[in-house]
């Protein structure tokens, strides 16, 4: 399927009655959950289980409401929102006041989009301003509404930014249009190595910009206008990206992501069920930006299928327990809160296929003469619960029951983490974090113990 905006055809989409638009959606939503079905089996998963059964059909609505821009006409969104508004009157005043008084910039929309790269989804903020022209306004919160439509496809940051822009121009008709997006995308740790303690890298973060009419020219007075009231908002016009120049392999990590070499040969199966989806969705498979995509999102689902992980635990917790550890014995006034925080992970919800991720707060005492826990061990056990289908609840729980034997059976544990499902379906709640606990022993009784831990942490230690 073309972009709208793309060949200048603003009311370019799919137009049907609602019937016709009720039977293609329940045609189009049977097929993505066939194809989920296929993925989850294909992993090992029991799709009968309580917890997955219903996994293809919310994967299917959640694919289908992220990408329903395709189907989304940019067109009827302006041309009923544009109001005639005087401008300057050049005969008594001297300035540049384009249809009203200069430039209008609405900053800080909050948007979602799935990566075309991995079909994961990235967050994005949107600065998008424009100099009215013919004497004609657009009511403000459709410059919402039209950059939402974009998102919602499968997407790169350039063009997002681009067609933005263009349909804008395209609809608005004023002097010039210029955007901005700040734009984020999640990690894609090497899975394998990670799990011994590697470091960790964050969220990938990119800045591109996109300017028509007097905002074409980077140089463009107006565009120092535009920096001028985003400056506070820690955007550097220096780190943009200029238009056309990314290279994709700087934005989206799977293009450079590794996996476990046991699952270097891809599932077919899994490659014709992601193929399968992009279709159902309104897709072309075969546009070039999208050839790799299937073995993109089958690389990072086997990720979650990755049996060496166990192998390399089970040996370090052979290795690293044997005598080393506290145990009941000798707990008394001599012993001491050891804390562990900040412990990067990432996870794969099992409700919608979405990458949950944040760190992980470990607290447990120490008495004299024994060592602490090594750092990298319990990331190790961090990782090893992180990287299955999993719900945050559970993945608490089973941190604190495998280090808890390990130290006699007084431990906490918190988890911090963001849910790409909390922004990407439903509500669209941008900026939430959910906390978790898990306490035994001393911890789930000794109130004063549990404070003691949790004041340890640090504020906002995830974003």
């Amino acid at each position: 399927m073309g972009h709208l905006g793309e060949d200048g055809d603003l009311g370019k989409g799919v137009s049907m009655n609602g019937n016709e638009e009720s039977l293609e959606r329940r045609v189009h939503t049977s097929s993505i959950e066939d194809a989920v079905k296929v993925l989850l089996t294909a992993l090992g998963e029991d799709i009968n289980r309580e917890g997955i059964i219903k996994t293809p059909l919310r994967v299917a609505k959640a694919l289908s409401e992220g990408t329903r821009g395709y189907v989304q006409s940019v067109k009827e969104i302006v041309e009923g929102a544009l109001f005639p508004e005087a401008g300057l009157d050049h005969t008594e005043f001297a300035g540049d006041g384009g249809g009203v008084g200069g430039v209008v910039i609405v900053r800080d929309l909050e948007f979602y989009s799935y990566c075309e790269s991995c079909m994961l989804p990235f967050y994005f903020k949107c600065h998008v301003g424009y100099v009215p022209s013919a004497q004609r306004v657009l009511g403000l919160s459709k410059l919402s509404r039209v950059t939402n439509v974009f998102a919602k496809r499968l997407q790169e940051p350039q063009r997002l930014a681009n067609e933005v822009c263009s349909a804008l121009h395209e609809g608005i008709q004023p002097t010039g249009v210029a955007v901005v997006l700040q734009c984020k995308h999640i990690p894609f740790p090497d899975m394998e190595s990670y799990s011994l303690g590697s470091n960790h890298k964050g969220v990938v973060g990119i800045l591109v910009s996109s300017g028509s009419g007097v905002f074409e020219n980077k140089d463009a007075n107006l565009w120092a206008d535009f920096f001028g009231l985003l400056n506070f908002r820690g955007i550097d016009k220096d780190k943009i990206l200029d238009k056309g120049s990314m290279d994709d392999q700087c934005w989206c990590p799977s293009l450079s992501s590794k996996v476990s070499s046991e699952n270097e040969e891809l599932n077919p199966a899994m490659l014709t069920a992601v193929a399968s989806i992009l279709k159902s969705l309104g897709e072309d498979p075969t546009r070039k930006e999208l050839e790799g995509t299937p073995a993109r999102y089958t690389k990072w689902l086997m990720n979650f299928k990755c049996n060496s992980i166990e192998r390399a635990l089970n040996c370090w917790l052979g290795i690293r327990t044997n005598g080393a550890l506290n145990t009941n014995e000798g707990l008394g006034f001599d012993e001491k809160l050891q804390s562990e925080l900040n412990l990067p992970f990432l996870s794969q919800c099992e409700h919608h296929l979405l990458p949950f991720h944040g760190v992980v707060h470990i607290g447990y005492f120490v008495s004299k003469g024994f060592h602490p826990i090594e750092k990298s061990l319990l990331q190790s056990i961090v990782h090893f619960y992180g990287i299955k289908l999993q719900v945050q609840e559970r993945v608490t729980k089973q941190i604190a029951e495998t280090i808890s034997p390990l130290i006699g059976g007084t431990v906490i544990v918190v988890v911090e983490a963001s849910h790409t499902c909390m922004i990407s379906r439903g509500i669209e709640k941008f900026g939430s974090n959910t906390a978790t606990i898990a306490a035994f022993g001393r911890f789930s009784t000794d109130l004063a113990a549990r404070a003691v831990f949790l004041n340890t942490i640090p504020k906002a230690t995830y974003i």
